[in-house]
């Protein structure tokens, strides 16, 4: 961890950086002196010439939004201009911080390793990377070595300058970086290529020169920007850890290193967010999945294809048990789908247009028609509701289904459960009419948030995912501003906060996602609630209407754990294995004084429980007794009832609960019921 040397003062920094800067310019005779400008919403009066750093005091402050558009501190003024700042311990301000950041990481790699060249660097959430074609992987001791070069641009306080230039200068320029040069010949396809955006994006090519206190380079490398005023602004960083990352995320293309760190506004935030992934660490899924013998990924079987074990199976059957009895209840029809199917299915439904890359390569059965392993559960669903003429009078039809899909992520991103090639979605497909349309939004969404809180998660907010301009979105406009404002209003109507996601929308519509925040504050994507017009016009799908006419049904489509297997990894972290009882694989163990006791916990009291239908299981190994509270506290199983002579007596146990606390002499009766309690009300102990 790095806190380098406080910044002496941020006036000084901005009168040296001025040199360096567009120089501004006098006003000629007769024109006016000053400028008018918007700061913060107040009317503001400033030199011709006047940068944005002039405007502001505050070191926190490193950047600036002209007119909405993120900018530098050096940004020159012109008449009329809305300024806001940006301070660093905002989203906004730890982006640039980590970009700026990163932008000191490849220069102390070059620095120390010659002839090292740059891929891309953006910041992302919580860090950043940069990404280097280099001869060796790099080590530890190179990253100890790399940091150290780090806090000394640090301490030198380079100043980030921007510079446009055209296309032919920043080929001269960086003619020793081909993939740079590669960015350049694509920049106007820069969504192509993950994080070439903070790279190449924008209409306008630049390039950042870090100048020395003297005003000679340092360095430079290509970027859109904004940046940090001078590298004296980042109070702290930390690098965390390198891997493997093919060049523009295609693995037919060169493989490079890649370094990882992160980057805040203070030493106490820094120390705040390595406390969290010290602590998430301890929680990982992956970890526990072993340690409590839940869940395995053999390599026989392949990447990102999971196999539940006898405690883990017992853990996903309550899981999808309880979901099953909600839908029950709220009027869905259980439905199930193959796991193959034709190509024309998904021909027609789109998906082959749109979604190819993400489905696994097709094969041919029955002298050469060709079939896919089913990505997703929509076109069956879809064909289930048109497999006979449809009356207003079953609307809304509301089908569900646990069906397994498929998918091909790279094996880069495949991690445990959370993101997995085989997965079981809890998938809903909800068919109505246009007026019913707001109403079953705001049911379901309603549904959806009461449901996952019986499953423990109770801080929630909401992400509305829109279309933009690209070309991947297909269907009406005018039925995707229905759609969207449909969405919003049932959105709203929940009083979560809501937050706007442009060009997050599926290809066939607008969605809102249910963002959980778990036990240590870190927010998980759940649930998606997705509207579509346009499937239904693809199958040709219709319903008879009251007046007799034929109508077009809406598409909702609904995944409300997202699947199976993800809600499990999320859960598994959020409790960090100490389950709730109702989903414990062992809700209780019994730990006997001695071998003599064991008759006693595995008949009498285990009558009892069995009798409850509690999962009850008795230690009768040889570890002494201590080691067995010890090895049960381990499984976190929540209820440990130990026996003694005493408690043979007395027809009672002695109840330890997971926080170490006991109560001794508790009757058979009392200890079955409060066990009991806490199952059926689904409370954490």
């Amino acid at each position: 961890m790095t806190e380098p040397n406080p910044e002496p003062n941020h006036a000084s920094d901005s009168a040296l950086a001025g040199t360096e800067r567009a120089p501004g310019r006098s006003a000629p005779a007769g024109e006016p002196a000053t400028l008018r400008v918007r700061v913060g919403g107040e009317p503001r009066e400033v030199p011709v010439g006047a940068t944005a750093a002039t405007l502001f005091d505050d070191r926190a402050v490193i950047a600036v939004r002209i007119n909405g558009v993120l900018r530098d501190l050096a940004t020159v003024l012109a008449d009329g201009d809305e300024v806001e700042p940006v301070r660093i311990d905002t989203p906004d301000g730890r982006s640039i911080l980590r970009h700026s950041t990163a932008h000191v990481l490849a220069q102390a790699v070059q620095a120390l390793f010659p002839g090292t060249r740059l891929g891309i660097g953006p910041p992302i959430e919580n860090g950043f990377y940069y990404d280097f074609d280099t001869a060796q992987p790099f080590t530890p001791d190179d990253l100890r070595r790399i940091e150290q070069r780090m806090r000394d641009i640090i301490r030198e306080g380079q100043i980030f300058r921007r510079r446009v230039v055209t296309d032919e200068q920043a080929r001269t320029e960086l003619a020793g970086e081909p993939y740079k040069l590669e960015l350049i010949s694509v920049k106007s396809a820069a969504a192509d290529t993950e994080g070439a955006g903070a790279e190449i994006g924008g209409e306008e090519l630049t390039i950042y020169d870090n100048l020395r206190p003297d005003g000679s380079l340092a360095w430079k490398d290509l970027c859109r920007g904004p940046h940090l005023p001078s590298t004296r602004h980042i109070p702290a960083f930390t690098l965390t850890r390198t891997a493997a990352a093919y060049w523009r995320g295609r693995e037919t293309n060169p493989q490079l290193q890649r370094i990882y760190g992160t980057a805040w506004e203070s030493r106490d935030a820094l120390q705040k967010y390595l406390d969290l992934l010290r602590e998430a660490e301890r929680r990982d899924h992956r970890r526990l999945g072993v340690e409590l013998d839940l869940f395995s990924f053999p390599d026989e079987i392949g990447s990102g294809l999971a196999v539940f074990h006898p405690k883990g199976g017992i853990i996903r059957r309550e899981m999808e048990n309880y979901s099953r009895l909600q839908h029950e209840k709220a009027g869905y029809l259980f439905v199930n789908t193959p796991h193959i199917t034709k190509h024309d299915l998904f021909a027609t439904s789109g998906h082959l247009q749109s979604f190819a890359e993400g489905m696994f390569p097709p094969f041919e059965l029955d002298g050469g028609v060709t079939y896919y392993l089913k990505p997703m559960n929509c076109p069956m669903h879809i064909l289930i509701y048109r497999s006979r003429g449809r009356s207003y009078r079953e609307l809304p039809m509301r089908l569900f289904e646990f069906g397994t899909v498929y998918r091909y992520e790279k094996s880069g991103v495949v991690h445990g459960l959370t993101r997995a090639r085989g997965f079981t979605q809890d998938d809903a497909h909800i068919f109505c009419t246009r007026e019913q349309m707001g109403a079953e939004l705001r049911d379901l969404l309603r549904f959806v948030l009461d449901l996952l809180r019986d499953y423990g998660l109770t801080d929630f907010y909401l992400e509305l995912s829109t279309r933009d301009d690209s070309p991947k979105f297909v269907g009406d406009p005018a039925d995707w501003a229905q759609a969207t404002e449909a969405l919003e209003a049932a959105a709203r109507d929940s009083g979560l906060e809501l937050v706007p996601d442009p060009g997050g929308a599926a290809y066939y519509g607008p969605k809102i996602s249910v963002q959980a925040r778990d036990a240590i504050g870190r927010s998980w994507q759940i649930s998606t609630i997705q509207l579509d017009f346009n499937l239904p016009k693809r199958f040709d799908l219709e319903y008879q209407a009251a007046d007799g006419t034929r109508q077009r049904p809406v598409m909702i489509h609904r995944a409300l754990f997202g699947s199976i297997e993800r809600f499990f990894g999320v859960l598994l972290e959020h409790y960090a294995g100490a389950f709730p009882p109702w989903l414990a694989p062992v809700q209780a163990v019994g730990i006997p004084v001695s071998d003599a006791h064991v008759p006693y916990l595995r008949d009498t009291v285990g009558a009892s429980l069995r009798a409850a239908g509690i999962r009850y299981e008795v230690d009768d190994s040889d570890d002494r007794m201590q080691k067995k509270i010890r090895n049960a506290a381990k499984q976190k199983i929540p209820y440990l009832l130990i026996a003694g002579d005493d408690d043979i007596a007395r027809h009672a146990v002695s109840f330890r609960y997971r926080d170490g606390s006991q109560k001794n002499g508790v009757p058979i009766a009392d200890a079955v019921a409060e066990i009991r309690d806490a199952i059926d009300r689904r409370i954490q102990v």
